[in-house]
């Protein structure tokens, strides 16, 4: 069997100090269910208020220290993650589940994310986000255009990437003056509290980072609700994504939403068919399929559609699945025990709606208790739930398309819109598709799942609102323009 260290009485952070809280939680280990991760407080809707009040208050300090500093704290927090990032990986991977290089790799890219907005802390500027000096039309007259912090920002996260998305939402935070207050998903709370322990020695004021634990349904809607948090960047369901937008659009705060995807790759008569199916497999599978970005919808074109079919089924019988702390595994469990009886479900719905069956789908028994489920692929139509919802777990389905038109149309066909791929040798069909897929992200001959870190991330229609998050873009959403004249 294989363990790991047990995390103890992990705790709130609030307004610059270590707090307990009335009722705890625990998390367990998907790989091996007898094992625990983390005992944790769990906050309630008093302590959610004491952190939004420490925000509130740490807002003009933080707000007016100089670049040096912020881009200092945000240094020394990137640096650590990345130097500890084999003991923070495998902690990652015991919580949630994903193998152990996927959660060494996380953890280093959540470093390199606080290292990047160190820097954007500097170019920035003192107001935060930099700013432009314009001729103005009338004469003696200068005009500036500065951006400053927002305020207090509430972030909310999901579970399926415990550190990475806090990171591209906290370090844009700081870095560009604002307050924040962090609610990470509770399946994850020893990564929340690992991270907020890391943050928390690295040198900023009393209140301008503080960690609340607990239920979406009162810390969250804390935080949704109070009129002291100026920003609310959230990342999780569509459903959970609509009330907070309609909530805190009721009280004018900023919104920044990212609700997930129906990515579709699709795969050209002209393609490698084995990079297709490479791309195919990392995009669809790897992380147990528990990724926003996954490919869950495969449009082949139909003069290579059942070579393609009989190649990525070949492949899926070798994929390992397993302990995520196992040396040689592709895929870990799902996250938990709900998340394992949904996936299983929709396996049953795909059989019902006549979906052809084309391997795995089945709960897997391993030599530790665990979340298992073998790789699930299905030939499916347009119409079929499992090509038209978001399932968040190890199932693909391939959809048939007569040519490049009919594979375009299928991809747009679709509520949601964060990325999509095609795998290609046509420079004319990789440009035109670039051009044409209604998302925020495309990518040719590359799984769609795997971004980078200095660059907007984001998506239409359902699966996004606001500005993008990463790179450059994020000062969108945690600044705010000013314009100033002035008779010179």
């Amino acid at each position: 069997m294989i363990h790991g260290e047990i995390h103890q009485n992990v705790r709130q952070y609030i307004n610059g100090r270590w707090e307990t809280s009335a009722t705890t939680g625990v998390s367990v280990n998907p790989s091996d269910t007898s094992e625990v991760v983390a005992e944790y407080a769990r906050a309630d809707r008093r302590q959610a208020e004491a952190a939004i009040r420490a925000a509130t208050e740490a807002f003009p300090h933080w707000s007016h220290s100089t670049p040096q500093r912020r881009a200092d704290v945000l240094d020394r927090i990137g640096a650590e993650l990345i130097a500890r990032k084999e003991e923070l990986g495998l902690l990652l991977a015991r919580e949630q589940g994903k193998t152990l290089p996927e959660a060494v790799a996380e953890t280093a890219r959540a470093g390199q994310v606080f290292k990047f907005f160190a820097g954007e802390a500097l170019r920035g500027g003192a107001g935060g986000g930099g700013g432009e000096n314009l001729a103005s039309v009338r004469a003696g007259v200068q005009v500036d255009v500065t951006r400053e912090p927002v305020g207090v920002a509430g972030l909310i996260t999901p579970w399926n990437a415990p550190f990475v998305i806090p990171a591209w939402k906290i370090a844009p935070a700081l870095a560009h003056g604002n307050s924040v207050v962090f609610k990470p998903a509770e399946l994850v709370p020893a990564c929340g509290w690992a991270l907020a322990e890391i943050i928390s020695r690295a040198g900023l004021p009393a209140g301008a980072f503080n960690l609340v634990m607990g239920s979406g349904r009162e810390v969250g809607q804390a935080l949704v609700d109070s009129a002291q948090v100026d920003a609310l960047s959230f990342t999780g369901s569509a459903a959970n994504g609509e009330r907070v937008l309609q909530a805190a659009a009721a009280r004018r705060a900023k919104v920044q939403l990212e609700t997930g995807g129906k990515n579709a790759l699709v795969v050209l008569a002209d393609a490698d068919l084995d990079r297709a199916v490479d791309c195919a497999v990392q995009g669809a599978y790897f992380s147990a399929g528990q990724r926003c970005t996954a490919s869950s919808r495969l449009i082949v074109e139909a003069a290579v559609h059942d070579a393609f079919v009989a190649k990525l089924r070949q492949r899926l019988k070798t994929l390992k699945i397993g302990h995520a702390l196992e040396r040689g595994i592709d895929i870990g469990p799902v996250a938990d025990e709900e998340r394992l009886a949904l996936d299983l479900a929709w396996v049953e719905i795909a059989r019902e709606e006549g979906a052809e069956h084309v391997w795995g789908g089945e709960a897997l028994e391993r030599s530790t208790p665990g979340y298992y489920m073998s790789p699930a692929l299905f030939l499916a139509k347009p119409s079929h739930r499992i090509a038209r919802e978001e399932i968040f777990g190890p199932l693909a389905c391939v959809l048939r398309a007569d040519d490049y038109d009919q594979a375009l149309a299928l991809c747009n066909d679709t509520p949601f819109g964060l990325c999509a791929g095609i795998c290609t040798n046509s420079l004319k069909h990789a440009m035109h598709f670039r051009r044409h897929a209604v998302v925020g992200m495309t990518m040719v001959n590359l799984p769609t799942a795997g971004v980078d870190f200095h660059v907007p991330f984001g998506g239409r229609k359902g699966s996004g609102y606001g500005p993008r998050e990463q790179g450059r873009y994020a000062a969108e959403f945690y600044t705010t323009v000013k314009t100033g004249y002035m008779l010179a």
